[in-house]
């Protein structure tokens, strides 16, 4: 039925409706405010469509009558209460209830709710529908691996250790696949073993699986994760080995690094088991030489090919003839490399990362290759969505390169100040003595687009420089450098100067890094170290000048004083824990105020003010005789705040809230005679036949023979002119746990899941410390945890396992 006022004043007698349109004509029911609306109207001599529905609406006003408009309040009154009686009706089911509903329909199908934070089950609404689905293959273990997936949003597999045990087989359900002993002629079982793919046989373990300490028994189920992301590179130049022309490296740092797969996706709803296709996982020698021997037999690629996991370019041209092989050796002295002659197009290393070509007459050839690497999250840069993050205005003028402009100092030079430079390409560009001038009030932005992460590689230092209210923006770049650092220039990676070029003060009012990467040391040596450890990526001189860095790794720090600098989900690493990350100038003196928030640091911060360090890691130690008062230490402690964190030992800052301060576990040095120790030092010393820790309390120089160290907590001891207290071992946290701290691994800054809850755990939304806080991965396992409840069967026990 239709309650449309019109119509219900249609249905009334003739006589009601001449007379209520007799009324309407001898007065005016029009506002004044609307009389004049709409007498402006009428003499517009044409009307955009907003300002004829304005009219309509006015005329038909002026011509309804009181008992019309009552029909009409009537008729939507009546129209409220029929969508009403509609709704409830659609709420009913979970398709079209509305978003209030849904936790009672959860409810009354026993739906648990978590955080949601992967994308699968963001959407309440959508997991308690697949909550339904799920309850038709409940307990099987397609549901669990499906669940570890969605949950998660990471790689997932689910195994039955029971199917793997070495065991006297019942002749009624024989498995012919499950040998005792493994065919050690073939390579499948050795590259999988201990992995969440391994086939080989094993004897009863007893212990738990709930404590991922054992595996294999009847009633063991096991999750396998792989939570580092598999992140692409397009086109990307290999980079050459210095002396061997015949020689690349697949990263753009020229180290070497393993590739990793582009996991093939098993679709919405899994029917089969994951294989190692399905999941994020470094790229094994023997699985890409089978892949492409069943490309040449006519089967379709896999793991090479465009498109695909791996893809070579020789001076433009994709290359199909493929050796996979093992290309160790120091640089010059490469095994296995192809002779002259060879029919191989070209060697390939996925475990190093390696190229090599054949020997080739005349000029080195250009090598490119798309290819996949390891990384915990969207940080630093990478071809990954970062448009929300680009700060230009929209009605700035953008250049690009190399479309515009052949480099990007030309580039740069063609705003004038304003403007945005955007890089459309993953390639490598070098530049000598880089720099820009902001004009006043302008904004000049030096971007990545979308999609790309070039790598620009400097011959000298990019200065940075602008008039006044200027701001300079750098965003989804990998900046590096090709020399070393001198005195007095290059000593940074990035400069603000406190004058300009031609004289007079920098003006700079802000500079911005966004999804970028200052190479911590500036370069790395092909093993993966850092060439210049203690160099600092970025100084800022101007006073005032302030300093904002998202998502991004960045090198060392050295500030004014006066500036101010802002880290949001980011890492700063000097390369070593007593190293400086952040400073004055001078690198000893306080830096400008400095707010961390969701942040690993690596190496000694000494700051005027800390505004705010939340949900850091700081990942320092004053080693012996150094000068500085502690390894974390804010001139300014009756201001600032820092929550939530992990500190070394005795900092000095202002007050602390639920932070874990001590250090590095069992990490202590050993007491030293006649050895300087400043105020707050910890050592490891045995006493009464165990070891406690000791904080020096009075520094100075210790004697020539060890005290004897008391064991009661508190107790004081002299020591030349060092006094020692007791401090215990109860209640020392053990520190972060880092798969790595070299900057270029798969697994760097990550911290590994045996990392003790008060520090994986121990933000303020229960999330994990440090620069990969808003990965959110603890909470990640905590849902999936949430629904393996509800979905392991009875007697049966599951075991969570990270393969990365």
């Amino acid at each position: 039925m239709s309650f449309d006022g019109q119509a219900l004043f249609n249905l009334l007698p003739a006589l009601y409706r001449l007379k209520d349109t007799g009324i309407a004509q001898s007065q005016n029911l029009l506002t004044p405010a609307e009389s004049a609306q709409l007498a402006a109207l009428r003499a517009l001599s044409s009307l955009n469509v907003v300002q004829q529905q304005q009219l309509d609406a006015l005329l038909a006003k002026a011509t309804r009558g009181p008992l019309q408009s009552l029909l009409m309040l009537i008729a939507e009154q009546i129209a409220a209460v029929e969508g009403d009686l509609d709704q409830l009706y659609d709420d009913q089911f979970i398709e079209t209830c509305a978003p209030w509903v849904i936790p009672y329909i959860g409810d009354l199908i026993g739906y648990r709710s978590v955080k949601g934070v992967a994308p699968a089950v963001a959407s309440p609404r959508a997991e308690v529908a697949h909550t339904i689905s799920f309850r038709r293959r409940k307990g099987t273990v397609l549901v669990l691996e499906q669940l570890a997936r969605d949950v998660t949003g990471w790689g997932a597999h689910a195994v039955e250790f029971f199917k793997v045990l070495a065991d006297t087989q019942y002749m009624n359900h024989l498995r012919p696949h499950n040998f005792y002993a493994p065919n050690l002629r073939r390579w499948e079982p050795r590259k999988y073993m201990d992995s969440g793919f391994d086939a080989t046989a094993h004897t009863v373990d007893v212990r738990r699986v709930a404590s991922a300490r054992g595996r294999y028994n009847i009633q063991n189920i096991g999750i396998f994760l792989w939570s580092l992301n598999c992140s692409s590179l397009t086109m990307s130049p290999a980079t050459a080995v210095a002396g061997a022309p015949q020689c690349f490296r697949f990263s753009p740092l020229g180290r070497d690094t393993p590739l990793f797969n582009q996991p093939v996706t098993q679709g919405a709803d899994i029917t089969a088991p994951a294989a190692p296709l399905n999941v994020p996982d470094r790229l094994r020698r023997h699985v890409l030489c089978r892949d492409i021997e069943d490309i040449q037999n006519g089967a379709a690629p896999v793991y090479y090919g465009i498109g695909k996991s791996l893809a070579l370019y020789v001076d433009g041209s994709f290359k199909n003839k493929i050796q996979v092989c093992n290309l160790s050796g120091a640089d010059g002295s490469w095994a296995n490399l192809p002779p002259t002659g060879s029919p191989y197009d070209a060697a390939i290393d996925p475990h190093l990362g390696r190229i090599a070509l054949p020997p080739v007459a005349g000029a080195t050839p250009t090598v490119q290759a798309s290819f996949h690497y390891g990384f915990n999250a969207d940080l630093g840069g990478g071809e990954y969505a970062r448009a929300g993050s680009f700060a230009a205005s929209g009605n700035q003028a953008v250049v690009h390169v190399p479309g515009d402009y052949p480099t990007i100092q030309a580039a740069l030079d063609a705003l004038a100040g304003d403007g945005v430079v955007e890089i459309t390409n993953s390639d490598r560009y070098s530049a000598a003595n880089l720099h820009v001038n902001v004009s006043p009030n302008g904004r000049v932005e030096l971007r990545a687009h979308d999609g790309f992460r070039p790598v620009l590689v400097l011959d000298g230092e990019f200065v940075v420089t602008g008039e006044a209210d200027s701001v300079f923006d750098l965003n989804g770049l990998l900046v590096t450098s090709s020399i070393a650092p001198a005195n007095p220039t290059p000593a940074a990676l990035i400069r603000i100067p406190a004058t300009l070029s031609g004289g007079g003060p920098n003006q700079l009012s802000s500079i911005a890094l966004t999804h970028c990467t200052l190479a911590p040391g500036w370069a790395l040596t092909p093993d993966g170290d850092p060439q210049f450890g203690t160099q600092p990526a970025l100084i800022a001189e101007p006073a005032g000048v302030q300093v904002v860095i998202a998502k991004s790794i960045v090198g060392a720090l050295r500030t004014h004083e006066l500036a101010t600098t802002n880290v949001t989900d980011g890492i700063i690493d000097a390369c070593d824990a007593t190293n400086v990350a952040y400073a004055a100038l001078d690198g000893a003196a306080g830096g400008g105020a400095l707010t961390l928030v969701g942040c690993t640091v690596v190496g000694k911060v000494h700051a005027t003010l800390m505004s705010l360090v939340s949900n850091c890691i700081i990942w320092a130690d004053s080693p012996i005789g150094d000068t500085w008062t502690a390894a974390l230490w804010a001139d300014r402690k009756q201001e600032g705040c820092v929550r939530f964190s992990y500190l070394p030992p005795s900092p000095v800052i202002p007050r602390h809230f639920e932070c874990v301060v001590e250090g590095y576990g069992t990490n202590f040095a050993a007491w030293a005679a006649a050895t300087a120790f400043a105020d707050g030092q910890v050592i490891a010393a045995p006493s009464a036949g165990a070891t406690y820790l000791f904080r020096c309390r009075t520094n100075g120089l210790t004697g020539t023979v060890a005290p004897t160290f008391p064991s009661p907590l508190g107790a004081i001891v002299t020591d030349g002119a060092v006094t020692w207290q007791n401090v215990g071992t109860a209640g020392i946290p053990s520190g972060p746990l880092f798969e790595s701290l070299r900057y270029g691994d798969p697994g760097y800054a990550k911290l590994l899941a045996q990392t003790d809850d008060r520090i994986r755990r121990g933000a303020e939304d229960g999330g994990e410390m440090g620069g990969f806080h808003f990965v959110l991965a603890p909470q990640r396992e905590t849902d999936l945890r949430v629904r393996l409840q509800e979905y392991t069967p009875v007697g049966l026990e599951i075991g969570i396992f990270y393969e990365t």
